[in-house]
């Protein structure tokens, strides 16, 4: 008989001194100040600080994006940070940093877009000169070439009123932000926030936030480099792909590749073709993907009004328990997906072309994280103010997405903000002094500790822009 050894008792007291929390966090700090970010959020914001006195609004703004990225949900959680001084030097209160988007108004909301764009640029130059650079995105068991964009919509519910939310098609309450992220980094490019009711396929609404987009793209990287924008069926508007191709003419090489819906025209052209058409589909890591299979309808279905050179391409699959299926759909026996795209031919193969559409899932994957992030509860009754907190989570998830691309490595180099936070951001340190220095001391025991270590050690020698 094995006994279970008892847990040693302890004495609890809150009386504990040099020892801090969350110590990991500071590096999203140091961070910020690396890539200029928080200069250029200062620069941005100055005339929001009264008479050149108090907190700067610019630090403000960053500290509230590093409480977002290390979990918060509210201003008030701005007391992580503002507790422990040693660490994170002199923190706003909390009715001063409710004042900060409180007084973001449009054009400082577009100072702050520019100022995350100036930012990103720094960033994406310390990537080029410490290794790499930006990643290419995967797909099918190869690299993407060029950048690629994925925009998509989702609902955030709220619980009480707030200005401009509304009901939801899924019976819900609260509000429908339509965003854009990097399938590169996972950076979160741009995001506006829309009532609950607004329509998910508006061309108007994708183009504004593509536009957004492409501004906090660096210049060399905008001009002479493919960039593939993806999106559902949402985005399948013949004027938002008629505004895609004109990019062509500003020296930006844009192309598609969008979900469309399965219309009687789409059933009758699939119902014609042949079996010998359609050819295995693979799966992400470049294998043969078992019961799917992909064929080409371009030339069987009206594509009028769409630009020059659009393919129309369907994906057939054996549905999987408790797949949600069409009358169509449960008449052949198997859940059809289509998608365009004007990526020409010889330019990759329909296996590659499908597999690489289907990859826009992982926007569902950053939105969630998004929501963790600070996007997902939105904290004032002002639909100006949230605006503004949409924009400070987008910069939290910047943040995170430049820890992992330039301070990480392996394994928590693609890992999502909820493991990031427990191994790394929320890890505890004992603060010491000496030779008139600060020392942060993470235990020796933490299993993550030396990927923290390096984490520090890489930023430090990270170049600083030019001031």
């Amino acid at each position: 008989m094995h006994t279970i050894g008892s847990r040693p008792k302890l004495v609890v007291s809150a009386d504990g001194r040099g020892v801090v929390n969350h110590a990991g966090s500071r590096l999203l700090a140091d961070l910020a100040d690396a890539t200029g970010l928080t200069a250029s959020f200062t620069a941005a914001l100055r005339r929001l600080r009264p008479r050149g006195t108090g907190h700067a609004p610019g630090r403000i703004a960053v500290d509230l994006a590093v409480m977002l990225a290390d979990g918060g949900e509210a201003i008030t959680d701005l007391a992580l940070l503002r507790d422990q001084t040693e660490v994170f030097s002199p923190v706003a209160s909390t009715p001063t940093a409710w004042r900060l988007p409180a007084g973001i108004d449009p054009a400082a909301l577009a100072a702050l877009r520019a100022a995350r764009a100036a930012a990103r640029e720094v960033a994406w130059m310390q990537a080029a000169d410490t290794g790499p650079g930006i990643p290419a995105a995967p797909a099918g068991g190869r690299d993407l070439a060029g950048l690629v964009l994925d925009i998509d919509a989702t609902l955030v519910t709220c619980h009480s009123e707030k200005e401009q939310a509304a009901a939801t098609y899924k019976s819900g309450f609260g509000y429908h932000p339509l965003l854009c992220f990097l399938d590169n980094t996972g950076e979160a490019l741009a995001g506006m926030l829309q009532p609950g009711n607004a329509g998910a396929n508006t061309a108007a609404d994708h183009i504004a936030v593509l536009e957004q987009a492409l501004a906090q793209i660096p210049d060399a990287h905008r001009h002479g480099t493919d960039i593939l924008i993806r999106t559902d069926s949402a985005g399948g508007a013949k004027a938002f792909l008629t505004h895609l191709r004109r990019l062509r003419s500003r020296g930006i090489h844009t192309f598609f590749s969008v979900g469309h819906p399965v219309t009687e025209p789409v059933r009758r052209a699939i119902r014609t073709l042949p079996e010998h058409v359609w050819h295995p589909a693979l799966e992400q890591d470049g294998s043969l993907r078992t019961g799917a299979e992909v064929a080409e309808l371009t030339g069987l279905v009206d594509l009028d009004g769409y630009p020059d050179g659009t393919r129309i391409i369907v994906r057939r699959e054996r549905p999987h328990p408790g797949a949600q299926l069409s009358l169509f759909d449960l008449d052949e026996g198997m859940r059809h997906q289509v998608f365009l795209t004007d990526t020409p031919h010889g330019e990759g193969s329909l296996q590659h072309l499908e597999v690489r559409h289907r990859t826009h899932a992982r926007v569902e994957d950053r939105i969630r994280c998004g929501k963790t992030t600070g996007f997902g509860r939105f904290p004032s009754r002002h639909f100006a103010i949230n605006q503004a907190w949409l924009e400070l989570s987008l910069t939290a998830l910047d943040l995170l997405a430049w820890m992992r691309t330039l301070l990480l490595e392996g394994e928590l180099a693609a890992a999502e903000p909820k493991k990031l936070r427990y191994r790394l951001l929320h890890a505890a340190a004992r603060i010491t002094r000496g030779g008139r220095r600060l020392h942060l001391r993470i235990s020796a025991t933490w299993p993550w500790r030396n990927a923290l270590t390096s984490a520090f050690a890489r930023l430090t020698a990270l170049p600083r822009p030019a001031t």
